[in-house]
């Protein structure tokens, strides 16, 4: 198959960077069953576009639909300032990525996915809670989670650091095969465990890199954090739930973490932790498999030594953090009905485990039932060092934010209200009753709004 390349600007008076626009010239108006635009998230692993692309155009030649692709990248928020653009002009793509909270923002300019997302499900079982909780408004489905670029934030950790100074070896605790994970050795996998290594590895000058900003990573991994120990903001009911036990339990521990990381996690961004592994100088941070995956090209004396494994277990369980991404049908679109059949396409397993592939596991669907696909066994090396990357055994997802609704959680999410909280415990000394006092006037706020 012969495709052409061009670039051109995304929108017309938009200073969106330009994208690449793929036009499958086999495709002739005379027979053709319309046409489809999709403006997609641009994937960061190099060699995953194609994928997508690979198995849109071979469903288009097909069905003779003609199908025109933007990548876009999310740097400087432009995925979702061109989605923003278009829900407001009722023009633009057909299919269109949407991000985190985008599917609640543009709601009611989304198409009803309800069959979509049904038949799915009746293929491949339940959708994960985090995607439902955010691409499911009001009981209906107004986007259907893609896996790609969908994440969770496990723990990745040095092999040769935990055993040498910590005395904790995470491949023998979190083999590559779940059948056997003994259950007694993971149940010791504790946030106090954590600490207690944390503390070790410090000492030896090897300190895990915990973010503290108010990016997604630090949001995503102190969401976890405090649900594994409780902690509720506010529940679905509307109640502020701040001011609790398990909040003055979960910040006193923090406290305690928080000294034995490099001082600079309270300033970093999204790369902060994944520079701080790559370096050689971290022991352990919690984000997806592209700390690895740079290391390899980097530093691979680095990547030789990385594990990706469940998070540490709190009093309430073992949670992780999960961002999904989902596909969106604007309800201004032109051809509705074969925008709904390639999400159904795209959404298959067998197109899922291709694009887990070419994403080096990066990618992850939000089935469980899909968490047996082999890239993540074989990925290297060493060997298996991703197949932790899916929630596997009690490890459950998790969305900072919820229980709240989606609109309030939105807003708890975007103003990171729980990593502020512990910068202000943690490194601006503030009293623990004086910061609970300020969360609860947050949370008062969100729900004014």
């Amino acid at each position: 198959m012969n495709s052409r390349i061009t670039r051109r600007k995304l929108l017309k008076n938009s200073a969106l960077a330009t994208t690449a626009v793929l036009t499958m010239p086999y495709v002739h108006g005379a027979y053709a069953a319309g046409s489809l635009a999709l403006g997609v998230w641009d994937h960061w692993v190099p060699g995953a576009n194609n994928a997508l692309t690979k198995l849109v155009t071979e469903w288009g030649e097909k069905n003779k639909v003609e199908i025109k692709i933007d990548y876009i990248t999310s740097q400087g928020e432009k995925d979702k300032l061109t989605a923003a653009a278009e829900a407001q002009a009722g023009t633009g793509h057909d299919i269109m990525s949407h991000r985190d909270w985008n599917i609640q923002i543009h709601q009611r300019v989304l198409e009803p996915l309800d069959d979509v997302a049904n038949s799915l499900i009746k293929q491949y079982g339940p959708i994960s809670p985090v995607a439902e909780y955010l691409g499911k408004i009001k009981g209906t489905w107004r986007g259907i989670p893609t896996a790609v670029g969908s994440q969770v934030k496990p723990t990745c950790s040095r092999i040769d650091l935990y055993k040498e100074h910590a005395g904790i070896d995470v491949v023998d605790m979190f083999p590559a095969d779940e059948s056997k994970w003994d259950k007694a050795k993971t149940d010791t996998w504790t946030w106090d465990t954590y600490l207690e290594s944390a503390q070790k590895l410090h000492k030896a000058g090897f300190p895990v890199g915990l973010p503290m900003g108010q990016t997604s990573d630090a949001v995503d991994w102190v969401g976890a954090f405090f649900k594994s120990y409780g902690v509720v903001m506010i529940d679905e009911k509307d109640n502020i739930k701040i001011n609790s036990d398990e909040t003055r339990q979960a910040l006193e521990y923090l406290k305690k973490l928080m000294a034995v990381n490099p001082p600079e996690v309270f300033a970093w961004d999204d790369a902060g932790n994944n520079r701080w592994l790559i370096s050689g100088k971290g022991s352990s941070i919690m984000n997806p498999p592209s700390a690895w995956a740079v290391a390899k090209r980097d530093n691979p004396k680095v990547a030789e030594q990385c594990w990706t494994h469940p998070m540490p277990k709190g009093p309430k369980g073992r949670f992780v953090g999960q961002l999904p991404q989902f596909y969106g049908v604007w309800s201004f679109s032109k051809n509705k009905s074969a925008a709904k059949e390639l999400l159904l396409h795209i959404s298959q397993k067998e197109s899922i485990a291709q694009l887990v592939e070419a994403s080096v596991g990066y990618d992850l669907p939000s089935f469980k039932s899909m968490y047996d696909l082999p890239t993540w066994k074989t990925v290297a090396p060493p060997v298996g060092t991703v197949y932790g990357y899916p929630p596997r055994g009690d490890e459950q997802t998790s969305m900072f934010g919820a229980p709240a609704r989606a609109e309030i959680g939105a807003q708890m999410y975007n103003q990171a209200i729980n990593t502020v909280m512990v910068s202000k415990f943690c490194q601006g000394n503030e009293k623990l009753d004086e910061v609970i006092k300020w969360a609860e006037k947050e949370l008062e706020g969100t729900l004014r709004t």
